[in-house]
């Protein structure tokens, strides 16, 4: 009698599928069917679809602008690409053509969408200034350097939104996974970036929502196929092709972000580097750091320092801090410096009170005591002598006098230490300086000497302000 065959020993990857599943039970057939029309529905290019494109990124455009991160996490909530995304993923593993296509197109006139509006909107901010751009927004340039953290967050995120479709019981977490994986930010980042011809920002947020697309369909096709929407794989079968093609592309995606983050890091070591070479050399002046932006200009680094100081540093002290920056860093550095005036109290130390004598002044009265004369030859008969009698003449002597900043169509003027000279402040339109006694011509302008609210001397053009009065005072003369 002749014994069968033993049964072929499954691979590797059907034991650990068959794991997966042991501890991740296939969802029915019903809801399978339930999460299939779900995502169809979500995905097609229909009115309300676009319409929350339309809303969440204007919602996205003027957080950014503004630099807040409360509104751009309601954006996020608003934003309807995840499902797209995702429906992607789906119909691409159970082969489903028409979600596949309904969501691509979805997807891509969604995204092309939101990046119009948001150049849109940083365009007309230019003739219509609602919001002051002195600089980028720190929300816009923390969309730029993606990194392979993002790319993990995507991939976590892609996972939690698919298994939550997948399982109704747990569907309160997708609000909390379209924070986590952000997609409208990013595309409106691209639009900031084209209205302001900032390239670099382009680029840099463009790849930050690929990545999170690409990896979030991978993930999401990942989590479907372990739940059973594909059918289950025999001894000899392969993993679905859509599977290992998201995962090929998830995979490439490593190597431009391991280049930013290699970048990323090394400007975060110099910028470490930096900032301890400037605060030792502010300190050298008596000052304390109290602020430090840098901005790279090729190999030159243009830095504005805040400072708190007791005393007033001058144009000679900012020029020798500038060059023993410069011959630290070793290479060329262009500093600005806002001061503060400011004064150290200490608690531990009572202030020590100087009597102060006043003068007063006390009427004496005088006292006139005749003397007697004795005239022994006639006496000459006293004449009239002309005595100068004093009066007053009116002389003009300049006082300072206020004035308004404006005319600047909202963007402010810059404060110079001297006419046409380096910056060191900006004064906002509507606010009040104290008009000095300085006043040169350079550059075609007449330039004025101006002290702001804050105490900081420095000049400006007169085009700017709206009155220059010069009171005349009158000053007796005898």
């Amino acid at each position: 009698m002749t014994s069968l065959p033993p049964p072929p020993t499954p691979s590797l990857r059907v034991r650990l599928l068959h794991l997966f599943r042991r501890m991740m039970p296939p969802v029915s057939r019903e809801r399978r069917a339930e999460v299939r029309g779900q995502l169809r529905e979500a995905s097609s290019p229909s009115f309300d679809f676009f319409l929350l494109v339309v809303l969440s990124s204007v919602i996205a455009t003027l957080g950014l602008l503004t630099d807040s991160a409360a509104v751009i996490i309601g954006a996020m909530l608003v934003a309807p690409l995840m499902s797209p995304i995702i429906g992607m993923g789906l119909g691409s593993l159970i082969g489903d053509g028409k979600l596949l296509r309904d969501a691509g197109v979805s997807l891509a006139r969604g995204a092309a969408l939101a990046i119009i509006i948001s150049a849109l909107l940083t365009l007309s901010n230019r003739f219509l200034p609602f919001v002051a751009l002195q600089e980028l927004p720190g929300e816009v340039l923390a969309r730029t350097r993606p990194s392979p953290i993002d790319l993990m967050v995507a991939l976590a995120g892609g996972m939690a939104a698919a298994y939550a479709l997948a399982q109704p019981q747990i569907s309160a977490a997708l609000p909390g996974v379209a924070i986590a994986t952000a997609l409208m930010p990013p595309l409106c980042t691209v639009g900031v970036g084209i209205a302001m011809q900032r390239w670099d920002i382009t680029g840099g947020a463009l790849l930050l929502f690929i990545t999170n697309a690409v990896t979030i369909a991978f993930s999401g096709t990942l989590i479907f196929f372990l739940l059973g929407f594909s059918p289950k794989l025999e001894a000899g079968q392969r993993l679905p092709h859509s599977l290992l093609y998201s995962a090929f592309f998830t995979a490439i995606l490593l190597v431009p972000l391991a280049f930013y983050s290699a970048e990323f890091v090394s400007q975060a070591r110099e910028g470490i580097t930096i900032n301890e070479v400037v605060r030792e050399e502010v300190e050298a002046f008596g000052a304390e750091l109290a602020g430090l932006n840098i901005l790279y200009d090729g190999d030159t680094l243009n830095m504005t320092l805040t400072v708190r100081t007791s005393r007033s540093l001058s144009y000679e002290d900012v020029v020798e801090l500038q060059k023993n920056i410069a011959l630290r860093l070793q290479r060329p550095v262009a500093v600005v410096v806002n001061q503060v005036m400011a004064a150290q109290l200490n608690p531990l130390v009572p202030p020590t009170f100087t009597v102060t004598p006043t003068p007063t002044n006390t009427p004496t009265p005088i006292t006139l005591t005749p003397t007697p004369t004795f005239t022994i030859t006639p006496s000459l008969t006293p004449s009239r002598t002309p005595t100068l009698t004093p009066k007053d003449t009116a002389t003009p002597t300049p006082t300072p006098s206020l004035a308004r900043v404006w005319n600047t169509g909202g963007r402010g003027v810059k404060l110079r230490q001297s006419p046409a000279g380096p910056v060191i402040g900006t004064l906002q339109e509507g606010s009040y300086v104290q008009v000095l006694y300085g006043s040169e011509v350079a550059d075609g302008l007449v330039w004025l000497e101006v002290m702001d609210s804050e105490g900081r001397r420095g000049w400006m053009p007169q085009v700017y302000l709206t009155v220059v009065t010069l009171t005349p005072t009158t000053t007796g003369t005898p």
